[in-house]
């Protein structure tokens, strides 16, 4: 028997040729003499069996051919998934996805409304609703949601009103290390060929402190040793102969700003205010934007020889910045902290 195009018969005819075939070989017809009797190669024979070693007389039932199908999306299920992908992340609504993918998007629509759509349907759908692929910002888990609520709509209008009526400039905080081997951005090369950046073999570091305000000011110490309550203190003492009068600092709640020591600092220097973010919420201090700007262009676009030179470079660059205000109050534009900039 001549063999005969599979291709061309409906899903049924070929379920059931399948079956057919596998049980002939099963009772010991030799699987040449199968594709002579069936029409169909000996290697399609040879796959069928391996089918049926994995999955059984089902997985040769017949399979949905062409897009899946199910319908299309209703504009108030549209509404409701543009709402889940927004307020949600995979995991908390229980899908096996750490992001949202086309395919984990495709899993909740099939979930929710028993629709099936392919990656291509879900991937023009997103575009429609406007949605695009980006780098997810990353956030604790144990930061409080209610607490930073409360932030943003009651705590911070108050610090702002009562700097208005009180005349003081508000400072926003924050100090980070510095590595010589800290690399940022990209390089063209040829493809497939990875570009090298010389730079020094050692490991060695710096620390900065420093701390901005929407008008463009900024206040810095670059520091070798470690940071705790004494560096804060005599960081609040170089701002204190620098700035003029009445300050109000918002800093996180590192151990060292909470201490002791920096309480009664607080005390013997009135004209000083110091508040504190909410717990785990980095994104909400525009000074974390002058962290990046620092690590991307002092540190990992012009490599250092040595900690002295390290530390020259930090301070150029930070002196360069405190000669333009423009710059600095750039940062306040950053969505999650543009509640900062007025």
């Amino acid at each position: 028997m001549e063999n005969i195009d599979f291709r061309a018969l409906n899903s049924q005819t070929q379920e059931a040729l399948r079956i057919k075939c596998v049980k002939q070989v099963l009772k010991g017809m030799p699987q040449t003499e199968a594709s002579r009797v069936f029409g169909i190669s000996r290697q399609a024979i040879i796959e069928w069996m391996k089918l049926y070693r994995k999955g059984g007389i089902k997985s040769l039932r017949a399979k949905q051919r062409g897009r899946p199908h199910g319908g299309s999306l209703k504009q108030w299920q549209a509404a409701r998934t543009v709402k889940n992908i927004v307020d949600n992340t995979p995991e908390q609504l229980k899908l096996p996805f750490y992001l949202w993918t086309r395919e984990a998007v495709a899993l909740l629509i099939d979930q929710r409304y028993g629709i099936r759509l392919s990656p291509w349907t879900i991937g023009r759908y997103l575009k429609r609703w406007g949605m695009t692929p980006q780098k997810p910002v990353r956030r604790a888990f144990e930061q409080n949601s209610e607490v930073v609520r409360q932030w943003l709509k009651k705590d911070y209008p108050q610090i702002r009103s009562r700097a208005k009526r009180e005349k003081s400039r508000i400072y926003w905080g924050d100090e980070m290390g510095l590595r010589s081997d800290h690399a940022v951005g990209r390089s063209f090369s040829l493809k497939g060929k990875t570009p090298i950046i010389y730079g020094t073999g050692q490991r060695f570091g710096c620390n900065m402190i420093s701390a901005i305000t929407n008008k463009g000011h900024l206040q810095f110490m670059v520091y070798k040793h470690r940071f705790n309550a004494q560096v804060f203190i005599g960081f609040l003492n170089r701002m204190k102969r620098q700035v003029p009068g009445n300050i109000f600092l918002i800093i996180d709640s590192h151990p060292a700003h909470r201490s002791v020591k920096v309480k009664k600092w607080q005390k013997e220097n009135s004209r000083f205010k110091i508040f504190y973010l909410p717990g785990y919420s980095p994104e909400l201090n525009p000074d974390e934007m002058l962290n990046q700007d620092v690590k991307s262009n002092a540190v990992g676009r012009n490599r250092a020889h040595h900690q002295k030179e390290l530390i020259s470079n930090v301070r150029g660059y930070l002196r360069a910045r405190q000669r333009r205000p423009d710059m600095v109050q750039k940062y306040f534009r950053e969505k999650h902290v543009q509640y900062a900039a007025v």
